[in-house]
């Protein structure tokens, strides 16, 4: 496939190659959609196997950033960068730097915030060479670890998941299998905790499922077998593609919701949940949570007000159920009819304009 043909399949608008031989730097930009707005998503950097896996991910992680942006109602568009190389290995602020002069280059068509393998810190370095960036830390004005939001816009929706399902929002007593106890699983735990649901819980990290189970007095299993624990929600925190063929047939909860992205392999397995009774919240609508705190640095960050809108994400995983049930869709092709819809609106005054 060509790249104007993996462009043509993604819907992407726009992608910018970057390459600085002083630093080492090779990136790639993606602006998918600026319909809503200015293109805003993280910086991924990950030691990609191929220069091809690289342009793959970054494709279809800006398309998510649109999807998410629309459905949450933001005045923004999608896109994603990526660096490819070893975050532990590989950083330099000058390598930050020469990525921010890129990223200035855009002239505000992106607008580039922290991901996996960034921190706030190198979007200060980035910051040094262009305006252009969001998700800066909070003693310099930015709204900080978008981790705490997210985990809160995913309890949002997994209430209105366990709602739809047993009748009542509350988690007290419900069992909730957490694969991933990254920043955003273990500060999910935390809330689910909290709420006082019984947890039990899987990660490549001993010492994270040690945490864990010391402190929320989690149940711990092997990272191979979270997937077939008995369980009222499966909350996938890590890697994507956890619903695939393979793992369907093992599935033992009634709810999927958690922050990972990418969730189903193919989309089919949406449909494949739902013949299985099997309730999905769609990734980008359960975990659009750090994307909307970080977008309130738009306009001057005010927690509170962030809050309030992180809390949302209950609502708009209503929405979505409900269009599924009216339309007789699984839940991913729901929330992206409404997603189109929304970004269809935002064309249409163009049109009557021209």
């Amino acid at each position: 496939m060509s790249i104007f043909e993996e462009l043509a399949e993604f819907g992407c608008e726009q992608i910018l190659f970057c390459r600085d031989e002083a630093t080492g730097l090779r990136a790639i930009v993606a602006i998918h959609d600026t319909t809503l707005g200015p293109a805003l998503g993280g910086c991924r950097m990950w030691p990609y196997g191929t220069e091809e896996e690289a342009v793959t991910d970054v494709l279809r992680l800006s398309r998510g950033m649109t999807y998410k942006a629309a459905v949450s109602g933001l005045a923004l568009g999608g896109g994603k960068s990526v660096i490819i190389g070893d975050p532990d290995r590989d950083k330099s602020p000058e390598l930050f730097r020469a990525f921010g002069r890129f990223v200035d280059s855009l002239g505000g068509r992106y607008i580039v915030a922290e991901d996996v393998g960034t921190t706030p810190e190198d979007m200060e370095r980035v910051r040094s060479e262009t305006p252009h960036v969001a998700g800066l830390d909070a003693a310099r004005g930015g709204s900080g670890d978008p981790s705490v939001f997210t985990a809160l816009g995913v309890l949002a929706g997994m209430r209105a998941c366990v709602e739809e399902v047993y009748g009542s929002p509350s988690l007290e007593g419900r069992t909730v299998a957490v694969q991933g106890l990254g920043h955003v699983g273990y500060r999910l735990c935390r809330l689910l905790h909290e709420e006082g649901a019984r947890l039990v819980v899987a990660d490549l990290r001993p010492d994270a499922v040690a945490r864990a189970v010391g402190e929320f007095g989690a149940e711990a299993v092997e990272p191979a077998g979270i997937l077939s624990v008995p369980c009222d929600v499966l909350a996938p925190c890590a890697l994507g593609a956890v619903v695939s063929d393979a793992t369907l047939p093992h599935l033992r909860c009634s709810v999927v919701a958690g922050s990972a992205n990418n969730v189903l392999a193919e989309g089919r397995h949406g449909e494949a949940l739902r013949d299985r009774g099997i309730l999905y919240a769609p990734d980008y609508v359960i975990n659009a949570g750090g994307l909307i705190n970080v977008s309130g640095e738009l306009e001057g960050y005010d927690e509170g007000r962030a809050r309030g809108r992180v809390a949302r994400i209950y609502d708009s995983v209503k929405n979505v159920v409900e269009i599924s049930k009216r339309d007789g869709v699984p839940t991913n092709a729901a929330a992206d009819r409404l997603a189109l819809e929304r970004l269809g609106a935002g064309r249409r005054p163009l049109a009557a304009a021209g």
